[in-house]
């Protein structure tokens, strides 16, 4: 059996490959942009850039895991996932993994669109599949908690986030067992939190124009409304099944 993780310089990537590596004596692979900043002993490495389709070699591969990509323009990032799963599909890999995002297929987050469009993709090529729907990470909310004053316009919506290790860990999980094939997990922290709720009287309730005046993007602005509208707040079990215990709470 042999497991390829793509982006494994990554902080995604790179945690679970530290989870995979301590759990299975299978070969591990990894597809990087620069292999000059990979490091890890026993490992070999294929330089592959999701931009250009004809760098990436996923041949030999029985387990894809492709952590999506990270460009800020979503058509951009259609098209890098497009790239990577026609390739798997060309190359004969056995089964795709892929880290996309809570209800993919009907969210009304922005991120929705690049992640629904993958899926569809990787349904077509007809390969097995698993679908990891991460919800979102405490390592994107931290900055904004750590501030002395911490306005947003969340009012009182809850995240139900977990740390982004639990999620490499659950994908670890997923790459290394059996009874995966097919299979869409919906993966959220054990318990949410709301701003007001962690931030205390370090809390400003401010309006989305408030917002936009003091230069947040627009994409950031987006995620203020969808935790106002309740869009994060669902507490799904698969993570905590996954990786056996709860998820850590968010700590400041």
């Amino acid at each position: 059996m042999t497991i390829l993780i793509t982006g494994a310089t990554g902080q995604f990537g790179g945690a679970a490959l530290r989870y995979v590596l301590d759990r299975t004596d299978e070969q591990v692979i990894v597809s990087v942009r620069s292999p000059e900043k990979f490091n890890v002993e026993g490992v070999e490495v294929r330089q592959g850039d999701f931009d250009k389709p004809e760098t990436l070699d996923f041949r030999g591969v029985d387990k894809l895991l492709i952590v999506s990509a990270d460009a800020h323009d979503p058509a951009v990032r259609i098209q890098q996932h497009a790239n990577a799963i026609a390739k798997a599909a060309e190359q004969g890999v056995g089964h795709i993994f892929y880290t996309s995002v809570t209800d993919a297929d009907t969210t009304t987050l922005g991120v929705g669109e690049v992640h629904k469009a993958a899926e569809e993709a990787i349904r077509a090529t007809g390969i097995t599949f698993t679908f990891l729907r991460n919800g979102m990470y405490h390592e994107n909310y931290l900055p904004v908690l750590q501030q002395e004053v911490v306005a947003t316009s969340t009012k009182d919506g809850r995240i139900a986030s977990a740390p982004r290790d639990d999620y490499a860990l659950a994908a670890a999980v997923v790459l290394t067992t059996d009874g995966h094939e097919n299979t869409t997990y919906e993966l959220t922290g054990s318990t949410s939190w709301s701003y007001p709720e962690v931030a205390g009287d370090r809390f400003r309730d401010v309006t989305d124009e408030d917002l936009v005046a003091a230069g947040l993007p627009p994409f950031l602005v987006d995620f203020n409304v969808a935790i106002r509208n309740g869009v994060l707040a669902e507490v799904r079990p698969d993570l905590e099944k996954l990786i056996g215990r709860p998820t850590r709470p968010i700590a400041i």
